[in-house]
């Protein structure tokens, strides 16, 4: 659910961003605060909640998911989670290909995430909360977003300031 309410967080952000700006709204402006907001928080906030989870509530989260506590899999996946949470923290000071690079990492590694839960759904009947829930749609749905905006973003620096 969390990356849900980090996505209404970033469009909350953003928008207040665009209104307190004394710059005038362009087409490509818009995009790029909004993609900027969305990188900081569903990748940077996430990766940061998602590897202090899985590195300190390491048996919640795994319970969560349907999974064995004591798994040693979990540190794995926390240093991922930080990877990508330092990533996205970065693109507040790095920009142009570098958010393409973040963008498209998580989008993989949120992709891989919804397949390996829908595996568990096929294989293991595993309905547990953090596998079939909310997290599974916004596994599939976050990387539709970003990479959504991502491409307007690229259309409207040809497009120019329209």
């Amino acid at each position: 659910m969390f990356p849900f309410v980090l996505l209404v967080l970033a469009l909350l952000g953003a928008g207040l961003s665009l209104t307190l700006s004394k710059q005038p709204r362009t087409r490509q402006q818009v995009i790029e605060t909004v993609l900027l907001y969305v990188l900081v928080c569903d990748v940077g906030l996430s990766g940061l909640i998602g590897f202090y989870g899985h590195a300190f509530l390491a048996d919640e989260i795994a319970e969560s998911i349907g999974w064995a506590k004591g798994n040693p899999f979990q540190f794995e996946i926390a240093i991922a989670n930080l990877s990508y949470g330092v990533l996205g923290i970065l693109c507040i000071w790095f920009r142009g290909v570098f958010w393409y690079a973040t963008a498209i990492g998580w989008s993989v590694f949120l992709w891989g995430a919804a397949y390996g839960h829908v595996r568990e759904i096929i294989v293991s009947a595993n309905y547990a909360p953090n596998n079939a829930g909310a997290m599974l749609y916004a596994d599939i749905f976050i990387p539709v977003v970003i990479l959504g905006l991502l491409i307007a973003h690229k259309g409207a620096q040809g497009v120019g300031n329209g």
